[in-house]
């Protein structure tokens, strides 16, 4: 099994309660650590047999390393999505997703590769979208901790809860009868329609608030943020 202490340390010395990074200390003081730390896992001896939840908290966790890895080599920068040398953001977006700049195990990986790849294609829980963060406010909030294969099931539950009840995520429109929603719901709808019949369904599941929505309830999208998830 492998050993989280240095990331989860990590993570609660530079991200906050809010799932905001402070990118500039973190660089300052601890990159050399992290770096080291993945450095480590490239030639780790892995058994890619091992069980489901310690699968999910792998590689949860090692996007979430490597984004924020990647973020360190190259901070202050405004965005994940950024003109890399005048190229267009679409560019920039596939670049930034799909390079196999990560070597894990003695394999090499994209972010792309594990988020699709992995979490979705071969472990399935649509709960990873509330989880893997790309560093944009636009994403999920960041844990100020690690996931660990004896919690990652309670972890995932929490994380689904506490993006649909955050209002900047999923909100209800009484006025117009219409409920508005994160675009992970529009861009990865298939995978919440494995385990419910509508996106409504789903989100009525985790939902705290009394909003009167089924699954007739008609949705629209959230314009997505692509700022820099920093303190």
């Amino acid at each position: 099994m492998i050993d989280f202490t240095i990331w989860d340390r990590l993570l609660r010395q530079y991200v906050d309660k809010f799932g905001r990074i402070n990118y500039s200390a973190w660089q300052r003081e601890n990159y050399q650590t992290l770096t080291y730390w993945l450095k480590g896992l490239e030639t780790l001896n892995y058994s890619h047999d091992s069980n489901s939840n310690e699968q999910l908290a792998l590689w949860i966790n090692l996007y979430n390393a490597f984004t924020i890895s990647m973020i360190l080599n190259r901070y202050p920068i405004k965005s994940v999505l950024p003109q890399f040398l005048g190229i267009s953001n679409w560019l920039a977006f596939l670049w930034f997703f799909n390079r196999p700049a990560y070597k894990f195990a003695g394999k090499r990986y994209s972010l792309g590769k594990i988020e699709h790849g992995i979490l979705r294609n071969k472990l399935q829980d649509p709960r990873i979208h509330f989880a893997i963060v790309c560093a944009s406010i636009g994403c999920p909030l960041l844990r100020n901790h690690a996931y660990f294969p004896e919690k990652v099931q309670e972890q995932l539950a929490e994380d689904a809860s506490r993006f649909i009840n955050n209002l900047d995520k999923v909100h209800y429109d009484p006025q117009n009868r219409i409920l508005f929603c994160s675009k992970i719901f529009k861009w990865y709808r298939q995978d919440f329609l494995t385990v419910s019949p509508t996106i409504p369904d789903y989100i009525r599941t985790y939902l705290k608030s009394d909003f009167p929505i089924d699954s007739q309830t008609p949705i629209a999208y959230l314009p997505y943020d692509w700022s820099l998830n920093k303190q």
